[in-house]
């Protein structure tokens, strides 16, 4: 039911390793079509990434552009300020390579963590891109915001039939046989009769971690009630 980051991750990954001067980085982003790229070392293992903000920070803070009386916007100033401080900003602004240019360290996932960990990861760090790394740190692939997106617009069809196969019929807890399951718009309604309430209020929650599913309308009955008031609805 929990798709991880590895059924949706694009393996094949562009990548630069500290030396790459900042032309070449500028031309990685451009001919792969991304905003951002791992930085390897020599052994695959991912020691940072450069994003576009990255490159167009270089350029907002040059020092030339100082010594000619340009400032850069207000709004650049304080992201400065409020992030990495004048000192990063200027050593930023010298920078060359990929590795004077990278943000460090690098916010990375795994293979076996889960969609929704990883779009949380995403949030939380403001980040578009996650690189994805084995135990060790090699870089295995990487996964996007787009990638999230394509499990969230998942066909009706396809997450019909992830209910029915891994919820319904693995089902060991509760006979599942007399429910019903249609999906429309991600929606998935549930009808039919189960022994318990309990049950039903599980078999609910089951299916609202289903990758896809926006909501869920519950329609079951039972036939003994053994969910007390405390509980809730």
């Amino acid at each position: 039911m929990h798709m991880k980051v590895r059924d949706v991750m694009t393996s094949e990954v562009a990548s630069v390793n500290g030396s790459t001067p900042f032309r070449d980085v500028a031309e990685v982003l451009i001919a792969h079509e991304v905003s951002a790229v791992p930085v390897v070392d020599g052994e695959g293992h991912v020691v940072g990434v450069v994003s576009e903000a990255d490159l167009l920070r270089k350029e907002e803070f040059r020092e030339q552009f100082y010594r000619e009386g340009y400032r850069p916007p207000l709004r650049a100033r304080l992201r400065e300020a409020v992030g990495h401080g004048a000192a990063r900003s200027q050593e930023r602004a010298r920078g060359v390579t990929a590795a004077e240019l990278m943000s460090t360290p690098a916010v990375t996932t795994r293979p076996y963590t889960s969609v929704v960990s990883a779009a949380r990861q995403m949030s939380q760090h403001g980040v578009k891109r996650l690189p994805v790394v084995d135990d060790e740190g090699v870089l295995m692939g990487i996964i996007s915001r787009h990638d999230l997106l394509k499990v969230l617009a998942r066909a009706d069809a396809d997450i019909a039939r992830e209910v029915r196969e891994d919820v319904i019929e693995n089902c060991l807890w509760a006979d599942l046989s007399g429910v019903e399951v249609s999906v429309s718009e991600g929606v998935v309604t549930l009808t039919g009769a189960l022994e318990r309430r309990s049950q039903a209020r599980v078999l609910t929650r089951m299916v609202e971690r289903t990758n896809g599913v926006i909501g869920v309308v519950d329609r079951l009955e039972w036939k003994e009630e053994d969910v007390g008031p405390w509980e809730g609805a």
